[in-house]
């Protein structure tokens, strides 16, 4: 019963979180540091995030495997390589190395 309250809960407060954009849109003019600081805090979380699901595993380290294609994938985007050829050199290269018995 607690854990469908807990469900309850959160999806209440993310209905009302999404609830304040459309009524504060015409209310609130952020100023362009707080924009500046936005922007940078939303690069910074998804930076976060990528580097949590590129190193971790449950509770411990991946392995060297993945941050492996993970970098191959970071190099190959960062020269502007096709998306898809990205995603497969990253896929190709942990599987490469997993199967050379590196974790």
């Amino acid at each position: 019963m607690t854990t469908l309250w807990t469900i309850l809960a959160l999806a209440l407060g993310t209905y009302l979180l999404r609830l304040c954009g459309p009524l504060l849109h015409n209310r609130f003019e952020p100023s362009g540091r707080v924009r500046v600081a936005l922007s940078a805090s939303a690069t910074v979380l998804l930076c976060a995030m990528a580097a949590v699901s590129a190193l971790t595993a449950g509770h411990g380290f991946a392995g060297w495997a993945r941050p492996a294609g993970v970098l191959v994938g970071a190099v190959l985007a960062l020269r502007k390589v096709s998306f898809l050829i990205v995603v497969v050199a990253a896929a190709a290269t942990t599987a490469s190395l997993r199967l050379l018995g590196v974790s």
